[in-house]
């Protein structure tokens, strides 16, 4: 297979955090919909909450084939399929008249979004190497930022001037800018597996035998809890139970993403100073100290969630490039397949988190301070006991 030098770096680093960021875009400008919706087609929140869990876990399953096929027939052909059924399916998301035909095309959107970011995560195995994929991926985290930071005010305006079928409309033109930057780009997977399409399936065997790609990797994609809870619950909290307009939920929501951006961004700066070890410890501690803020509440109105939560974002962006890193650090082969089992557990989880606050709960900010507060503790205590000299060591 040929690979072609790349002429523009700058350009290509944009493409990889565009790749990226197709999850966020997928969802936060779609959040300020959701209570929209529950009074259009008259739907309690846990069903109209399908939409977000529905697509969550369609990409989790999607990500465990895009990996190993992409490993055998590069990473080009299979980006571009994907991106293709996600333009289509967003189309058909903006034609839909209730909440069944909804879910079903989220589910079809979030196939074809799984190409995006699990493969960009394996491109940067392909081209970078060690310290210098580390700084790569938050340079990644910093850029991939803007999506949720102006995706939800932006759809807040979209509701405002037209209507929420919109929403998926532009997501359509998004990814076909997407589709043309991946046409353009040179094949970067240098030695195809010689494994068929039904051998591909052992590949997974083989990562969930590595004891220390599987245990970091759980380990590290425990801190998703409070984040993906936020995303589920933020709209139902800040619009339906604090009474604030679609537009300003965008702004609180875009705080938050700001927060993940900073963090990520510090942590280009502080990588190369204190190490990746330091990094996740004060990520760690972070993450528990924005939870137990939380669960005080004191702070009064929409700030008791958002500032708490601007701490676990910040330790969120500053600790997820390092620990990605990490965890693809303990192998050698298989980029593709140990990146999409990576991203699948990263987003099951995540899914789980979605689904558990959007129960009816009476106190949902205390449930997301909680998450916060245990998932930060426990990955603390499990970094402190098991994370000393992890590395390179022990790769598969």
């Amino acid at each position: 297979m040929k690979i072609v030098r790349m002429t523009n770096p700058n350009r290509f680093l944009l493409l990889l955090a565009l790749l990226s960021a197709f999850p966020p875009l997928s969802t936060d400008m779609y959040l300020p919909a959701i209570p929209l919706l529950q009074k259009a087609w008259d739907q309690p929140l846990a069903v109209v909450n399908l939409t977000l869990v529905g697509f969550f876990v369609s990409y989790c399953v999607s990500l465990l084939f895009y990996g190993p096929l992409s490993d055998r027939y590069g990473r080009r052909p299979l980006l571009l399929a994907g991106i293709g059924l996600f333009i289509v399916a967003s189309l058909l998301c903006g034609l839909s008249t209730g909440i069944a035909g909804l879910i079903v095309f989220r589910v079809l959107q979030a196939i074809g979004a799984a190409s995006a970011a699990t493969l960009a995560l394996a491109i940067t195995k392909d081209i970078f190497q060690g310290h210098e994929r580390a700084r790569i991926l938050a340079y990644i985290g910093v850029i991939m930022a803007l999506a949720p930071m102006l995706a939800p005010v932006f759809g807040g305006w979209v509701l405002t001037w037209f209507s929420w079928r919109w929403v998926f409309v532009i997501q359509a033109a998004v990814a076909a800018i997407g589709w043309i930057g991946v046409l353009r780009m040179p094949e970067t997977l240098k030695t195809p597996s010689a494994k068929s399409v039904r051998e591909t399936a052992g590949i997974y065997f083989e990562l969930l035998a590595n004891r220390r790609y599987l245990g970091f990797a759980l380990m590290m994609s425990i801190i998703v809890l409070p984040h993906f809870a936020f995303i589920g619950g933020s709209a139902d909290i800040y619009i339906t139970r604090l009474g604030l307009s679609e537009q300003v939920f965008g702004y609180f929501f875009a705080l938050n993403a700001m927060a993940i951006m900073a963090g990520s961004f510090a942590c280009t700066r502080l990588l190369g100073l204190l190490g990746s070890q330091k990094l996740l410890t004060m990520g760690f501690v972070g993450i528990m100290a924005g939870g137990a803020a939380m669960l005080t509440r004191w702070l009064p109105g929409p700030w008791a969630l958002a500032l708490p939560m601007v701490v676990i974002s910040f330790s969120f962006g500053l600790s997820r490039p390092p620990s990605n890193n990490l965890v693809l650090e303990q192998v050698d082969r298989h980029a593709g397949a140990a990146s999409s089992l990576l991203i699948f557990i990263y987003f099951l989880l995540g899914a789980f988190a979605m689904w558990f606050i959007a129960l009816d709960w009476a106190d949902k900010i205390g449930i997301i301070g909680l998450l916060g507060t245990i998932s930060g503790g426990a990955m603390l205590a499990l970094w402190l006991l098991f994370g000393k000299g992890a590395g390179t060591g022990g790769r598969h």
